[in-house]
């Protein structure tokens, strides 16, 4: 029987990830942007082993409606791409606004996410216990999720799920960040740009 695999993407944390191995600052803000789907279906096949992607999970912070009404289109045009497949599950917090946004703030501050990698980290734990995945792909470099990594790494004996395992970019000539654990083999899926330029997305949902 073929192993049930959800893939978990901290969404903002791997678009940053690509842009900062394959891309440069000025590039289009849609450099770095990836179909979920795609990418998913790549990591439940990067295996030697009988594996069949049961649920890719993204994670991401939602813009504010009055606050910013074209991050907010933007995102709402973006969902409604990745919905059209139901393997896809959308999992968002409201983004935390600086004070005085968009007008009179200080430089450099930005909205920022609160609370994904809370959920990110339960739902892994969860669904572990539940025993609704067999393995867990986790994709992102937010240390902060490494407690979620250990406790599933913990409940595995021998052959007998669920398995953690992590993906990160792999650019030309070096890897990039991934999560590991302290004493233990968590396997990582290096992802290189041959893999990345066949699951990036461009379109523009800004418009």
């Amino acid at each position: 029987m073929a192993d049930r695999v959800i893939v978990f993407l901290d969404y903002q944390n791997v678009y940053r990830g690509a842009r900062r191995a394959y891309h440069e600052d000025y590039d289009p803000h849609w450099c770095g942007q990836i179909d979920p789907i795609e990418l998913a279906q790549h990591l439940a096949a990067d295996s030697p082993y009988d594996r069949r992607l049961e649920q890719v999970r993204v994670y991401r912070g939602q813009p504010d409606s009055t606050r910013d009404p074209r991050g907010y289109g933007a995102s709402r045009r973006q969902h409604a791409a990745w919905d059209q497949s139901p393997l896809l599950q959308r999992i968002t917090r409201p983004l935390r606004y600086p004070q005085g946004w968009p007008n009179s703030l200080e430089p450099g501050a930005k909205p920022q996410e609160k609370g994904i990698d809370v959920a990110l980290a339960l739902d892994f734990v969860a669904m572990a216990m539940r025993k609704e995945y067999d393995v867990g792909i986790l994709m992102s470099t937010d240390t902060d999720l490494k407690p979620a990594l250990e406790f599933v790494a913990d409940m595995t004996s021998g052959p007998i799920g669920p398995r953690p395992e992590v993906a990160a970019w792999s650019a030309s000539k070096q890897h990039g960040r991934r999560l590991s654990i302290p004493g233990r083999r968590l396997y990582c899926h290096w992802i290189g740009e041959d893999v990345y330029r066949r699951v990036s997305d461009d379109a523009n949902y800004a418009i």
